[in-house]
């Protein structure tokens, strides 16, 4: 890596959501940017966590009993197996952290391609 990676700058290169981005890796994970708006489906991954971290704006991370509610620099690991959806009633940025090539729908025939900026 040659230098900081601003992630304005690479939110700042696309206008579609749920598409994320990847922006670095480490670790044999990918870390990426995305912009959602709307109701993602309801999904799980069976074999890893979920991490969220919310850059600007306000997510709710639906799960079957109860709702959590993410605000600018707050974080929540939906833990493996654990059925969620994630809202956004208005854009929201995101920086995600997942192993490489795991699907964002938890299912590869359902899943946004990776794309890197």
């Amino acid at each position: 890596m040659s230098g900081a990676i601003d992630l304005s700058q690479k939110l700042s290169t696309f206008s579609d959501h749920w598409s994320p981005r990847t922006v670095a890796q480490f670790n044999a994970c990918d870390v990426m940017v995305v912009k959602v708006q709307g109701e993602f489906v309801w999904h799980k991954h069976d074999d890893t966590d979920d991490f969220f971290l919310v850059l600007k704006g306000i997510l709710d991370i639906e799960l079957r009993d109860h709702t959590v509610t993410l605000k600018p620099g707050q974080m929540y690991i939906v833990p493996k197996g654990v059925e969620h959806r994630p809202v956004a009633r208005e854009e929201v940025h995101l920086l995600l952290i997942e192993p490489t090539g795991t699907p964002n729908t938890g299912d590869a025939a359902t899943a946004a391609p990776r794309k890197v900026v």
